[in-house]
């Protein structure tokens, strides 16, 4: 309950928090580098240099400010004016480390604002592997406002969740029939009731709060499709594959920031984005940290710290008797939760949260995109091993995972940060966007959306300066826009892992002794607050960032047009399944596709 006060408190005083925390970067003493505006817009090459992690912020800023004199103020005319359709002088150019979703929605606000933009990405090819990432109601105002034809072919392939029933149930008292019931406090009184479901998650009542599209998830090898084909409509050769950013040296104010690639050439430009995940490369320099080095006991690495959880995952074609009543489920219990939800053309994917220790390494892990690894017992069932920590839970848990092929598990211990109070998400010319400065919990969904936030926050505010001299002032305003309220979504997020696993327990009834623990009584006593208070407030802040604004109504209408495909494509689906001819495969195939690209 402290944790909540401390929340409302820094919910309450928010506003002037923003600034306060914002730190000065705007140093006095500045080397100017003369770049003749023939040649602006064009890479150039420079010798290599050595490169010393920075470690300036706030603090060193201050001190270095009141000591060192200032130079002459230079005049306005010394910067190079920036165009926009209608403006004179030449396109900002920008450079982006990273090709995932923050990095490719960046570049395709900014080349719709008519940046010069290049994208640098570690991969040699783009590849369909990766699971579904959820969308919620704010991201999806994002995705309309930033590009109408970008969110209508991504509506083609979405798959609702947040139209129907999601929540929570009880993982020992569900019955195993995945039946629908009502979450009332009826079975106090009534031994008879059902008491599989604990609470309801408000989705869709919050996104009608505002008249948003619902939540919902997207293949990644669709969404990556679509937004690499939205950039290349404006700029073909806007990607260079196989070829990421190490490192950086920025120039001062008004005179860009120079990239090394991996292949030792250095490319010019104005800003450099680090969109290149949480173990970013842009961000160990900036803040002085060693790319993915842990702790001996690995409860830290590259400044994350260990959330205290790891997570199994799989991907399973299932019909259920609530497929087409349930988007996703939260099943809890002592010390681990189980989640199922639809992913579309009758998938369902599930995650097993434990409390483990770190490194506790039993399925490979090809997460978020990424290739996937071996596995370090091949001969090791991971379905048994996974319904093995589930012993005495539902059969509702047993079926989906019976019905999971073993080599689609994967596993990841699960790293997080603090909110970057004290630090900038901006120096010089160089700033930080996504996981790569603020990564989350997925409890939440929110990580993608959030990154989705920055890179439309981060076009808008620089679509408004004129001339080179404003840049670092605006990554300055971009970090006091985000801070506040990405801050709020991290701790959100963390909050909802440590509640769930730390503080709740199978409910307390007076019907069975199945929840008799304090955390018992504990979950029992929360369960109003949760239903009526917390949960209500909760998703009416993740969504009251909607740049859209009201979209009357469309949400209706696209719930409508989607349930009939959705119902079709899952009939197929399960049909196909049953003859075992099924054309959509689990996860794995995402992986061997990959593995066949790279042959």
């Amino acid at each position: 309950m402290t944790r909540f006060v401390g929340l409302a408190v820094f919910l309450a005083t928010s506003s002037p928090f923003s600034s306060a925390f914002a730190p000065n970067t705007q140093h006095r003493r500045q080397t100017f580098l003369s770049i003749p505006s023939s040649s602006a817009s064009s890479s150039i090459k420079t010798k290599s240099t050595t490169i010393t992690p920075n470690t300036n912020h706030a603090a060193l800023s201050m001190v270095a400010n009141a000591v060192v004199e200032s130079p002459p103020q230079q005049q306005d005319d010394d910067y190079e004016l920036l165009s926009l359709p209608a403006r004179p002088g030449r396109p900002l150019k920008i450079a982006i480390a990273g090709g995932g979703v923050g990095g490719l929605m960046t570049a395709l606000c900014m080349l719709k604002k008519g940046f010069d933009v290049t994208v640098y990405e570690k991969t040699a090819a783009f590849a369909r592997f990766g699971g579904p990432i959820q969308f919620a109601s704010n991201a999806l105002s994002v995705l309309k406002e930033a590009d109408e034809t970008l969110f209508n072919r991504i509506m083609e392939k979405f798959t609702f969740t947040g139209t129907r029933a999601c929540g929570i149930k009880d993982g020992l008292r569900a019955d195993g029939n995945f039946r629908m019931t009502n979450d009332s406090l009826d079975y106090l009184f009534n031994k008879d009731a059902p008491a599989d479901w604990f609470v309801k998650f408000p989705l869709k009542g919050c996104a009608d709060l505002y008249d948003l599209p619902y939540t919902g998830v997207i293949d990644r090898p669709d969404l990556q499709e679509i937004l690499i084909d939205e950039c290349r409509k404006i700029k073909p050769d806007f990607i260079q594959n196989g070829n990421p950013v190490e490192s950086y040296v920025s120039h001062g104010k008004g005179k860009g920031v120079t990239v090394t690639l991996a292949d030792g050439a250095d490319e010019k430009a104005d800003i450099l984005v680090g969109a290149d995940g949480i173990w970013s490369a842009v961000r160990a320099q900036m803040y002085g940290e060693e790319i993915k080095k842990s702790s001996t006991n690995l409860l830290r690495r590259q400044g994350c710290n260990y959330s205290g959880y790891t997570v199994f995952a799989g991907e399973t074609i299932i019909s259920t008797p609530d497929y087409y009543e349930t988007g996703y489920k939260v099943y809890i219990g002592p010390q681990r939760y189980f989640v199922t939800s639809d992913v579309g053309d009758g998938r369902i994917q599930w995650y097993a949260f434990f409390a483990l220790p770190p490194g506790s390494k039993r399925a490979p892990s090809g997460w978020g995109g990424s290739e996937r690894e071996e596995q370090a017992n091949p001969t090791e069932n991971l379905v048994d091993y996974v319904k093995s920590l589930h012993e005495g839970w539902t059969d509702e848990i047993m079926t989906v995972l019976d019905a999971t092929p073993p080599e689609s598990v994967e596993q990841r211990d699960l790293y997080d940060r603090s909110p970057e109070l004290l630090r900038s998400w901006a120096d010089g010319n160089v700033v930080l966007i996504g996981d790569a400065v603020h990564p989350m919990m997925p409890n939440l969904g929110q990580g993608g959306c959030q990154a989705l936030e920055d890179a439309y926050v981060l076009s808008e505010t620089l679509a408004g300066i004129k001339t080179t001299k404003k840049v670092q002032q605006s990554l300055q305003e971009f970090y006091r826009k985000r801070i506040v309220r990405v801050s709020i979504v991290q701790l959100l997020s963390r909050l909802a892992s440590d509640l769930i696993i730390n503080a709740f327990d199978t409910p307390w009834s007076p019907h069975d002794d199945k929840g008799q623990s304090w955390k018992s009584y504990l979950t029992f006593f929360w369960k109003p607050l949760l239903q009526y208070v917390i949960f209500p407030a909760q998703f009416a802040y993740l969504y009251s960032y909607y740049p859209s604004g009201s979209m009357e109504d469309l949400p209706k209408a696209l719930e409508e047009t989607w349930k009939s495909k959705h119902f079709e494509g899952a009939e197929k689906a399960f049909q196909e399944a049953a003859s075992g001819q099924s054309s959509k495969a689990p996860a794995a195939s995402f992986f061997k596709i990959a593995e066949e690209a790279k042959a």
